[in-house]
């Protein structure tokens, strides 16, 4: 969506509105710390973001590398800086199409600072020279397409000072084909609304958005403010000078400052702060909450228009279901459809086809270093300490697993304590929802699309269960009605009751004047792309730890043994019927180290057959003659006396 649309509806609803600048940083592990803070800072509801450009085009390929991740994977409306400062026509057209492919639709203009060896900017033969022949430029070859922001210099730039002359410039850059402004920082409010009265007199009539810098520290502060050579009131300096060595009661005071200044530019009319995080949060985050402006401060959820974090990418706007699988993992589940001409029908094609992408981009494997997540999950050398991982994380001592991106889900407070007690037995959930029945689609746990609106969900479990006891657990589904079920192991060996191939939705909504919407599903052919990948995750986690250590073993038969099931509860009216699966069910042996058991033999390649129909597309032909490890036979066995589960429960 258009970054003037967006300000044109704020406007008329007189709802205000913010916007995030992030910079490309320099090393590798600092884009990744980035992405998962602009992952997160999207919690805070930004209408848009905007990534800068390196003056000659310096981190130009990852300034597009990260306007893709951030429009396709994170699903942040994404504004793309470009200058034309000592740029080849042909490398602004390169990036212009990079642009175009991910789904971009707003690009900021900007003549750009000259490269670092040169004092002056100069123009070179057959490049552009002032940012309005950039604005005219993308306007001739790309129409209407991209939303083209300019720059706009309350106080003036480094080579102009005279702010009346600039915005003559700037009236030039609008009438190229600009479509709305945004400022360089300021501190002095009454500054930059006299300079707004002055653009609007001259005729410029697009959107201003003011540029807000936050205060992180006193010498930041002072830095940023001499470099911009902007006037600071006298009465922050007295509020500051006293706590200077103070870098938290820096923040306190800076926040009040700009707070302050904040307000009195939504109290003159303008609805909308953008502000220069230089990739922190904390004091923007600060700002945002005392000016009511976030979810958690104002107490109004972030408006979802589906359950899972919609893409931007090129024609992923109308996408409007997705395999729950994915549920945790969205980076991974965009990465690897990205090449998908149109949605949702890309899955619907003949199973066997390759629909979904390989499992070696960026973002599918393991995140973090093996550094990292050796400090977050320890070195387990026994089951039972690889179960009390999952345990942790689901009473959030632990921000993440190998199979999930982040904390559990809000709305799986509901079923938390049954979890609980089926990983403290040795089951190892991976993804699971509650039944909802007819919650209000503007509900702030369970909601999601238009108000009005009733959303439904089933019930359902994924874990990850020992050999031992598969064919136990299956012989209680195939008794249970209610219950579809698929299972796989790492070779393929697939079982299911499920009596098709086709999809089976999980989740779905209904609301006025629509049809009805499924927005998650279960399927063969995803289910299959899913199981790669789960067992790729465990298989890198296992890859953290040294060679023949005890951990890496351990994880590894984990991997090689257990069968990864999924349960739906086609009944949902019921919550806590899954679990039921599972009583009298324990693991054995928790604190007995496991050491690998692999012998020569052969695999029975046993697939369930439903209906004479085999289930086992052809990645699981074909495995007869592939040596198996015997299994954990001790792993878990049944109780007599075991924990039952919650009574079962129709929901409301």
């Amino acid at each position: 969506m258009h970054i003037s649309q967006k300000l044109a509806q704020a406007a008329s609803q007189q709802k205000p509105t913010f916007s995030f600048e992030f910079f490309p940083p320099k090393t590798a592990q600092g884009v990744q710390n980035l992405y998962d803070r602009m992952d997160r800072m999207h919690d805070l509801g930004p209408a848009f973001i905007d990534i800068t450009w390196g003056a000659g085009g310096r981190h130009s390929q990852l300034t597009c590398e990260m306007v893709s991740a951030a429009q396709s994977h994170y699903g942040l409306e994404t504004c793309m800086h470009l200058t034309c400062t000592d740029m080849e026509r042909e490398k602004v057209d390169s990036a212009l199409r990079q642009a175009y492919k991910t789904g971009c639709t707003n690009i900021l203009a900007l003549r750009g600072d000259p490269p670092r060896d040169q004092e002056k900017w100069e123009a070179k033969a057959d490049q552009f020279r002032y940012a309005k022949d950039l604005v005219k430029y993308i306007r001739q070859t790309y129409g209407d397409h991209f939303d083209i922001g300019v720059a706009g210099y309350p106080e003036g730039c480094e080579d102009q000072e005279d702010p009346d002359l600039l915005i003559d410039h700037l009236k030039e850059k609008v009438d190229a084909g600009g479509t709305f402004i945004v400022t360089q920082m300021f501190y002095n409010v009454d500054i930059f609304l006299d300079w707004v009265a002055k653009c609007r007199k001259r005729g410029i009539t697009v959107p201003i958005i003011p540029g807000i810098m936050p205060i992180s520290t006193h010498g930041a502060f002072l830095r940023r403010a001499d470099w911009t050579k902007c006037d600071v009131p006298q009465f922050w300096h007295e509020a500051l000078e006293p706590v200077k060595n103070d870098d938290a009661a820096v923040r306190d005071v800076g926040r009040d400052l700009v707070v302050e200044m904040c307000q009195k530019i939504l109290d003159a009319g303008i609805y909308h702060l953008h502000f220069y995080t230089m990739n922190l949060a904390q004091a923007t985050r600060m700002v945002l909450d005392d000016l009511l402006l976030t979810p958690a401060a104002s107490g109004t959820p972030i408006d979802k228009p589906l359950p899972w974090r919609q893409s931007l990418g090129l024609n992923r706007r109308d996408e409007t279901v997705r395999p729950i699988f994915w549920r945790n993992r969205n980076t991974s589940y965009v990465a690897r459809t990205a090449d998908w001409d149109e949605f949702p029908n890309g899955r619907w094609g003949d199973s066997r086809s390759p629909a979904f992408g390989e499992l070696d981009a960026y973002g599918i494997g393991l995140k973090g270093t093996n550094e990292a997540n050796i400090k977050l999950w320890g070195e387990p050398n026994t089951l039972r300490q690889v179960s009390n991982l999952f345990v942790r994380y689901l009473k959030g001592d632990l921000d993440r697993l190998p199979w999930s991106e982040g904390q559990m889900s809000a709305e799986a407070t509901v079923i938390k304590d049954n979890l609980i007690d089926l990983n403290s037995r040795g089951f190892l959930s991976i993804n699971s929802q509650p039944a909802v029945n007819a919650a209000k689609s503007t509900d702030p746990i369970y909601g999601w699309g238009p108000k009005g609106g009733y959303v439904y969900q089933k019930a359902y479990l994924e874990l990850l269960v020992f050999p031992s006891v598969i064919d136990e657990v299956i012989t209680r589904l195939e008794k249970d009605q209610n219950l579809t079920y698929y299972a796989v192991n790492k070779n393929g060996t697939l079982k299911t009751n499920a009596p098709d191939e086709g999809p089976n939705a999980v989740t779905w909504g209904i609301f006025p004047n629509r049809e009805i919407v499924q927005p998650t599903i279960v399927e063969t052919v995803s289910f299959l792309a899913w199981k790669d990948e789960a067992f790729r995750l465990g298989q890198d986690w296992s890859r953290c730890y040294p060679a023949g250590s005890a951990t890496r073993k351990l994880i590894e038969e984990i991997m090689d043994e257990c069968y990864l099931v999924n349960i739906v509860n086609n009944d949902f009216h019921q919550t806590f019927e899954i679990f039921e699966i599972f009583e009298g069910l324990q693991a054995d042996d928790f604190d007995k180290e496991f050491h690998s058991t692999a012998q020569n033999g052969h695999h029975n390649g046993d697939r369930q057959v439903v209906n004479g129909d085999s289930k086992a597309s052809e990645v699981e032909k074909a495995i007869s003659n592939e040596p198996a490890k015997v299994p954990f036979q001790t792993a878990l066995r049944p109780i007599e006396n075991g924990s039952k589960a919650k009574a079962r429960t129709t929901e409301k």
